[in-house]
């Protein structure tokens, strides 16, 4: 497999932000581009198994034929959808 270029991405973070990616670089001693991009790797897989726990639940919901098990499922789908 051929290896990939990495892209050069500019970002501005809120001084909250940047505060605490420095103390986690200061901390983990790595440099504040590790982190970030740590930090996106982690968001991107959290996002990925949120989008699949919403699929399975929808599914569940889709499959049911008990009345209250469709009720439990769609007020969590609700909940997970809009929040609580």
């Amino acid at each position: 497999m051929a290896a990939t270029k990495p892209v050069r991405r500019s970002v501005t973070l809120t001084p909250q932000i940047a505060k605490q990616v420095d103390s986690i670089a200061k901390r983990r001693r790595l440099s504040d581009n590790r982190v970030l991009v740590d930090l996106i790797e982690q968001g991107i897989e959290a996002q990925q198994r949120k989008e699949k726990a919403l699929f399975a639940l929808a599914q569940r919901f889709r499959a049911s034929k008990d009345p209250e098990e469709v009720k439990r499922l769609g007020d969590e789908l609700g909940r997970f959808v809009f929040g609580e």
